[in-house]
């Protein structure tokens, strides 16, 4: 068992899937020599060839049509999109194409392809850097969406995502690439889909996923001064999302909170509280509750972001409410 950054994970599992499967290829801008703009794939391009490991254009839409035909054509492409805001100029390729391809084709053919890109904010990188777009992609059937929080599950759920038959979006946090934690050196296979309990707890469930799972981490352990034991649940998968999980959770502590780095409008939280309303009513004594971003764009300013993005006092705030 090693201990590893989370980009050092995702290198790991981008490796050996590289070395285990010559279908394997990836595709992105500075990706080769660069290692990528977080370092996430440096050093692959010398151990595995320019021809498997291709730097791109500037051309996010390249990247992803280029990405959807050689999935079409038998190879298994991971794309990288350097920051997921630019994500929006390959909306067909991966939307109207890569997501339809086994629903046009009756379910005999399908595109094993992954995207993976760096979301949320945390390093004053801007409005056009720092956005949290993962529950367009949620929307869209067809497409597979995963948003690791720790080093195991970023290489876990990227090697779930590389061997998967159909699209996956892998969406990591780029304020917890630095993030250390230990990886197994030959770990059990995640399905994509499965939550984990990250804190066990009797009072109160706290869902998150990314970022977000250390500040329900973190005010859960407030929480537990006063007294209240709060569960926090990992989603890990967002689409599918493990609503197994959370009904059981619910049904234990009886309050739910939600918790996200992206816009609290419209987001997987949302969709999390609306169907827990519906198929967990029973179970609830308090309301459902939301910890997410204000409906504005990610500030440049330092003060402004740490202002902006949610928080461990904020999830706490919501947990002492859907209480009283």
């Amino acid at each position: 068992m090693a201990e590893l950054r989370m980009v050092q994970a995702v290198n790991r599992a981008l490796a050996e899937a590289l070395a285990e499967d010559p279908t394997v290829i990836l595709l992105g801008e500075d990706i080769g020599a660069a290692g990528g703009p977080f370092g996430a794939t440096r050093g692959l391009q010398e151990k595995f060839g320019p021809d498997r490991v291709r730097d791109t254009p500037i051309s996010e839409a390249g990247i992803v049509g280029a990405a959807v035909g050689a999935a079409l054509s038998g190879l298994k492409p991971v794309a990288e999109i350097m920051f997921m805001d630019f994500i929006t100029l390959a909306m067909d390729a991966l939307v109207n194409q890569a997501a339809k391809a086994r629903f046009m084709f009756g379910g005999q053919r399908g595109v094993p392809m992954v995207l993976r890109t760096p979301h949320g904010g945390g390093l004053s990188a801007g409005p056009q850097h720092s956005q949290c777009l993962e529950a367009w992609f949620c929307h869209i059937p067809g497409l597979k969406v995963v948003c690791p929080a720790t080093p195991a599950d970023a290489h876990a759920l990227l090697r779930a995502a590389i061997a998967d038959p159909d699209p996956v979006v892998v969406v990591e946090n780029k304020a917890l690439y630095a993030m250390k934690g230990e990886v197994e050196d030959a770990p059990a296979p995640l399905p994509i889909g499965r939550a984990r309990i990250a804190r066990p707890g009797r009072d109160a469930t706290i869902v998150a996923y990314g970022a977000a799972v250390h500040w329900a981490t973190e005010a859960a352990t407030a929480l537990a001064q006063d007294g209240i034991e709060a569960e926090v649940i990992d989603l890990r998968s967002l689409q599918p999302w493990d609503e197994a999980t959370v009904l059981d959770s619910l049904s234990r502590t009886h309050h739910l909170v939600i918790a996200q780095e992206a816009v609290e409008a419209f987001g997987v939280g949302a969709e999390i509280a609306a169907r827990m309303a519906d198929i967990g009513f029973d179970e609830l004594d308090g309301p459902i509750l939301r910890v997410g971003a204000p409906f504005t764009p990610v500030p440049f300013a330092k003060e402004l972001e740490r202002a902006y993005r949610p928080d461990a006092a904020r999830i706490a705030a919501a947990v002492r409410r859907t209480l009283d």
